[in-house]
């Protein structure tokens, strides 16, 4: 049996738009099979990716459009319960998500362009006519 060739990576944003520690930038995804959203956040330096849904309750994270980090810009933290989870991991730590996980979305940067890669479960979101 052959598998599918793997999804042309797909342009998030330019590379300084994602601040260390700081404001992240959202795009949209089709997840599991419904519409969704991802995000992209740099911490230490790296590019880190998650679909924007909390392990605790299925809702989006951010704060306002892009914050998804609390005030010591250490944590991803989903604005509803205070869930909060390890930028390079998504793993919980600490509040309601009780070792859950924020689903990743393999990202990279290259020529200061951040890119994601679709995969089986996290695909582009449907082209609209």
């Amino acid at each position: 049996m052959m598998s599918e060739p793997a999804a042309a990576a797909l342009l998030v944003c330019d590379a300084d738009a994602v601040v260390e520690g700081g404001r992240g930038v959202r795009f949209a995804v089709s997840a599991f099979g419904d519409d969704g959203t991802g995000f992209v956040v740099r911490y230490g330096g790296k590019v880190y990716g998650y679909l924007n849904r909390c392990a605790h309750v299925p809702i989006e994270l951010d704060w306002n459009q892009g914050e998804f980090f609390e005030s010591s810009g250490l944590y991803l933290m989903c604005s509803t319960h205070g869930a909060i989870y390890v930028p390079q991991t998504g793993q919980c730590a600490g509040g309601p998500c009780k070792g859950g996980r924020l689903r990743p979305i393999a990202v990279h940067e290259e020529h200061d362009k951040i890119y994601w890669q679709p995969d089986e479960f996290v695909k582009a979101p449907p082209v609209s006519i």
